[in-house]
């Protein structure tokens, strides 16, 4: 499991080769056995024989700030391969070999959005008729991505312009079918200026640790990207990798709007943006974790949903070394 530690005046410490958890007077033993990833935000604290045992553990320990973005972190320094995993994933951009991967990537997200679409139709009383033109565009589009021939240098930003189309289109029909004082006008970020922007963001936050964490684990390198280009301190393959498992995060968050899950004061006006208060975090933690660790099937096994994210990212490596005919 992922531990979460954001309540201010948590304190984590080692105990008698347990994690030890303090709230107030309040304590709790956890075995390092049942813990993944360690989670921090707000104002709790971590002592260093934790860290050392999170780290004899193999369980990294990731910082958030208060919008859910990954601040820093600390890992185990065992890669889970050789650089010969990085090189080729070097020779495949240097040779501008990587438009079937984000092809791939991409029209697997776009599914996604329009099979989430539909499935919320189908349990509400609104006509499919009245997102008609919507499901249309989106599957239109995804038919242009599919068609586009020339190499990644080449239509990168046409790409990205059909991506941004069947996004735009997306959070539309989710503005529509959300309670009616939750709607909002596209996407926003750094900071969003709406409360379903918000949760989404610290969301998606959430999911680039876990993105991260998997490509480190699978031997790939975070900041060699294919379609989000080398920039200084950017993990561009983070942003590649991430697209098909943004619906582990568009899911919960909308049934939290939906179910009226969210307490009512969890939103705070900060005049730059929407902040998020202790309890509205915990609530998004809480279903996140849930919806995380459902067991699936996924390749004809039954598996937590978040596990198959490091299960691909494991296929993508051995792909890419050959052990693997497709990614």
């Amino acid at each position: 499991m992922q531990l979460f530690l954001n309540t201010y005046g948590t304190f984590l410490q080692k105990k008698d080769g347990m994690f030890q958890i303090k709230i107030e007077e309040t304590k709790k033993l956890i075995s390092p056995k049942k813990i993944s990833s360690i989670v921090i935000s707000n104002s709790a604290t971590i002592s260093t024989d934790a860290i050392q045992l999170a780290l004899d553990n193999n369980i990294d320990i990731v910082f958030l700030d208060n919008f859910g973005n990954p601040i820093g972190r600390v890992w185990f320094p065992k890669l889970g391969s050789t650089t010969y995993i990085r090189r080729r994933l070097l020779e495949i951009d240097m040779k501008d070999e990587g438009l079937p991967i984000i092809k791939g990537w991409i029209i697997t997200k776009a599914k996604n959005q329009l099979d989430f679409i539909q499935k919320l139709l189908s349990k509400r009383d609104r006509a499919e008729e009245d997102f008609a033109s919507i499901l249309e565009s989106i599957k239109t589009t995804i038919t242009k991505i599919e068609s586009v021939q020339a190499p990644l240098s080449v239509s990168d930003n046409t790409i990205m312009a059909y991506e941004g189309n069947i996004s735009k289109l997306y959070f539309k029909a989710l503005s529509m079918l959300i309670p009616e004082k939750y709607t909002f006008n596209g996407r926003s970020s750094r900071p969003a200026v709406d409360p379903f922007n918000a949760v989404l963001n610290y969301a998606y936050g959430v999911l680039y640790s876990k993105i991260e964490k998997a490509l480190l684990i699978s031997g790939l390198d975070p900041y060699i990207g294919l379609l989000h280009k080398d920039n200084y301190n950017k993990k561009s393959l983070v942003f590649d990798f991430i697209e098909p498992y943004r619906i582990f995060c568009d899911e919960p968050v909308f049934y939290l709007f939906s179910r009226h899950k969210l307490p009512a004061d969890g939103f705070i006006n900060s005049g730059k943006g929407i902040l998020l208060s202790d309890d509205c975090k915990k609530q998004i933690i809480l279903d996140l974790t849930n919806f995380f660790d459902d067991t699936i099937r996924y390749r004809n096994k039954n598996t937590k949903r978040v596990d198959t994210i490091l299960a691909d990212a494991h296929a993508f490596a051995n792909w890419l070394i050959g052990r693997r005919e497709d990614f």
